[in-house]
């Protein structure tokens, strides 16, 4: 077994122990690269038919493309497909123009809350990585949030040996991160290895390309000319220019992504 086998058993064996432990269970999907890549696996995991629905967190201020690609292989993969969006914070113009905090808050978690409400999801898998942000380094395999949807980063559980904790109280939910201990570079190696298919927003056009897509108003292309995936495998092993460094930073420090996610933020 290579390093990208045992990565992709180990997040096997999460999802499988999250799905066993939880059936009113649901994946978040971004169309980023790591949750196609969590969707591909779950996919995997389950020989081709993921038992439980997909949900996007639609803020209505994503790339046409990525609306063209969550379509697409929506119907190509047969995802039973939630698209979640707050209206009533839409109907008033909330928009990231007014406050990135306060844009993602409404228009990201409360809306998640509004599906976890209505479905009554009890485990959700999501696709954040260690290295991606300093704030999520601190998160564990399977991260607890209580009845608010507050996460408690100063009363992480214990995860040794492959030990994880599973269980949560009446009316909190669970998140799990199956990638977590992937790196970037790991993603993008599985993904040319698998061939699983990407927003084309991640290959160099005009010498720019995203390296972190997410609102089309809070990102921002980077310099690069990988326009194949084997060049952005190269790119990534030279750089020094973090990841999420084409999103806006007024959300991306530490203290405002720590809150954010303290408060349910993906």
């Amino acid at each position: 077994m290579n390093h990208l086998d045992e990565l992709e058993n180990k997040t096997i064996y999460i999802i499988r122990e999250a799905y066993a432990c939880y059936r009113k269970t649901a994946l978040l999907w971004s169309m980023g690269k790591d949750s196609t890549t969590l969707l591909w696996i779950t996919r995997k995991a389950f020989f081709g038919q993921i038992p439980f629905p997909i949900i996007h967190i639609d803020t209505s201020f994503k790339f046409k493309q990525m609306y063209e690609f969550r379509d697409k292989l929506a119907k190509e993969w047969k995802l039973n497909l939630i698209i979640s969006k707050n209206t009533d914070a839409l109907k008033k113009k909330v928009d990231p123009k007014n406050g990135m905090f306060e844009c993602c808050t409404a228009l990201k978690t409360e809306a998640l809350k509004q599906t976890l409400k209505k479905y009554a999801f009890n485990a959700l898998l999501l696709a954040i990585r260690r290295d991606e942000h300093g704030i999520r380094a601190k998160e564990r395999h399977f991260s607890p949030r209580d009845t608010g949807f507050n996460w408690n980063y100063q009363d992480q559980p214990a995860e040794l040996w492959n030990f994880y904790k599973t269980n949560c109280v009446q009316g909190e939910h669970l998140r799990i991160h199956p990638l977590l201990h992937w790196t970037e570079l790991d993603v993008w190696k599985y993904i040319r290895r698998e061939s699983i298919p990407i927003v084309n927003l991640y290959l160099s056009i005009n010498n720019k390309r995203y390296r972190s897509i997410g609102c089309d108003p809070c990102c921002q292309p980077m310099d690069s000319k990988a326009k194949s995936i084997t060049k952005i495998i190269q790119e990534l092993e030279i750089t020094k220019v973090a990841e999420r460094n084409g999103r806006c930073q007024d959300k991306e420090n530490d203290y405002t992504m720590q809150k954010l996610r303290s408060l349910g933020y993906m």
